[in-house]
C-alpha cells in the first residue's frame, strides 16, 4: 500500500514538473511577460512625469501604481488603455509566478533569491492587475486603505511591531539590492545584450543604472518609514510611494532631489519598454 501511495504521488509530482516546464517554455507566457513589461513601464512612466510635473512646479503630484492607473482611467479611450493594461500586468504576473515556482524560464534559469524575488513581484502586480480590472468595473472604493491605516492596524497585532519592523527591513533590504542590481549592471545579465547594436546597449544601460537607482531610493524611503513606524509605535510615520515622493518635495531641495529620482522613474519606464525587446524570457 505505502509502495503504491509513493508511485502514485511520485507520478502526480512528475506530472505537476512536465506541466511546469511546458508552461515555462510556452511562447504564448513569453508575450505576456514582453506585454508586462511594456504595462509596467507605462505605470512608472506617469508616475514619474507627473512627479517631475510637482519638481518642476508645472502641476502634477505625487502618486503611486493605483493613482496611476487612476490618471489613465480618466484619459481618452482610457477604459481601452486600462484593458490593455491590466492583461499586459496580469500576464507578467503570470510570467514571474511560474518563474518563482518553476525555477526557470524558456531562455534562463533562477538562484533560489531570484525566485523569491519572482514571487514578490508576481504577487504585486497580481494585485495591481486587480485594481487596474476593478477601476475598469468601477468596483474600486479607494484601494485597501493607506499605508498609515494598514499599519496602524498590524501594529495593534500581538508581535505587530516585529512584522512591521520586518517589512521595513526587507524593504531597505530590497533598496540595497535595486542599487546593487543597477551600479554593477547586473541587469545586464537578464537581457540578450547580443542583439543590440553599440548605441542601444549605452543607451539601455544608462536608463538602467538610472532607473534601479532611483528605484533604490523609493524603497529605502517607504523602508525607513516603516521601520521608524515600528520603533516609535507611531503609524503616521508609515509611507507609500505617493509619500515617499511627497516627503522628497518636502526636503531641503526637494524639488532638486524629487526632480532625480522623478527623472530616474521615468527613465527606468523607459527601461522597461526597452526591456520587452530584448529581456530573456
Amino acid at each position: 500500500m505505502k509502495t503504491d501511495v509513493g508511485a502514485g504521488v511520485q507520478e502526480l509530482h512528475s506530472k505537476a514538473k512536465g506541466q511546469g516546464e511546458q508552461l515555462a517554455h510556452a511562447k504564448t507566457l513569453g508575450w505576456l511577460a514582453r506585454a508586462g513589461l511594456v504595462a509596467r513601464g507605462v505605470v512608472y512612466g506617469i508616475i514619474g512625469v507627473l512627479a517631475l510635473e510637482l519638481a518642476l512646479g508645472v502641476g502634477g503630484k505625487a502618486t503611486n501604481q493605483e493613482g496611476a492607473l487612476q490618471t489613465i482611467a480618466h484619459q481618452s479611450f482610457g477604459g481601452l488603455l486600462l484593458a490593455l493594461l491590466a492583461i499586459g500586468l496580469g500576464g507578467y504576473a503570470l510570467w514571474r509566478l511560474i518563474r518563482a515556482i518553476v525555477g526557470h524560464g524558456a531562455e534562463q534559469r533562477d538562484s533560489g533569491f531570484e525566485r523569491l524575488s519572482s514571487l514578490d513581484s508576481g504577487i504585486a502586480y497580481g494585485i495591481l492587475c486587480i485594481t487596474a480590472i476593478q477601476i475598469l468595473t468601477s468596483s474600486a472604493s479607494g484601494g485597501s486603505g493607506s499605508p498609515k491605516e494598514t499599519t496602524g492596524g498590524v501594529l495593534a497585532w500581538s508581535g505587530g511591531t516585529v512584522l512591521v519592523g520586518a517589512a521595513g527591513v526587507i524593504l531597505i533590504g530590497v533598496a540595497v539590492y535595486q542599487a546593487y542590481k543597477g551600479l554593477a549592471r547586473k541587469f545586464l545579465d537578464d537581457a540578450n545584450t547580443g542583439e543590440m547594436s553599440e548605441g542601444v546597449e549605452k543607451g539601455y544601460t544608462a536608463l538602467g543604472v538610472f532607473g534601479h537607482v532611483a528605484r533604490a531610493v523609493i524603497f529605502a524611503l517607504i523602508g525607513y518609514g516603516l521601520l521608524k513606524a515600528a520603533l516609535d509605535y507611531n503609524p503616521k510615520e508609515a509611507i507609500g510611494l505617493e509619500g515617499a515622493l511627497r516627503n522628497l518635495a518636502e526636503a531641503s531641495y526637494g524639488p532638486l532631489l524629487l526632480g532625480a529620482v522623478a527623472a530616474g522613474l521615468a527613465g527606468f519606464a523607459l527601461y522597461s519598454i526597452v526591456d520587452a525587446r530584448y529581456r530573456k524570457v
